[in-house]
């Protein structure tokens, strides 16, 4: 079941031009594939989809690796830093403001870089909480930030 839904939704991305999970939800709800907000969240995820600008200028879901491109966690670091535009910290927490759409690329790419003290993401469409193990820790990662942009 998961390996039909992930190659629906390769097919579905690769036919239109997908902006949001909701866009994403509805496509596969037309094709008869049934999913949640969180089960999508983890097969874009396990994809390596990342949001890439469009000929015609929207940013649309695309693999993370085509044409020979490997450097996913390059690519993804070069998403975040494209794609934020202000940061805050708030005890353990980071408030991160994206271009619109764009919170669940950054997301994706905080996620995929391995910082231990990282606890876990969530994404709306321009806004993103990052929670850290401890207040120290999101104090330093709200530094090391400075480094991503």
């Amino acid at each position: 079941m998961k390996s039909a839904r992930q190659e629906k939704i390769l097919e579905i991305i690769e036919k239109y031009e997908i902006e949001t999970q909701n866009q994403l939800m509805e496509r596969l709800r037309a094709e008869g594939v049934k999913s949640t907000q969180a089960t999508l969240s983890r097969d874009i995820r396990d994809l390596h989809l990342v949001k890439e600008q469009s000929p015609s200028g929207v940013y649309r879901y695309v693999t993370g690796v085509k044409d020979g491109y490997s450097d996913y966690d390059t690519r993804l670091r070069k998403i975040f830093r494209e794609s934020v535009v202000s940061y805050a910290v708030a005890q353990n927490l980071l408030i991160i403001k994206t271009l619109p759409g764009l919170a669940n690329a950054a997301c994706s790419a905080l996620d995929s870089m391995s910082i231990p003290s990282l606890i876990g993401s969530i994404a709306g469409d321009d806004t993103a909480f990052i929670a850290m193990k401890d207040n120290s820790s999101a104090e330093h990662f709200y530094r090391e930030i400075a480094n991503l942009l």
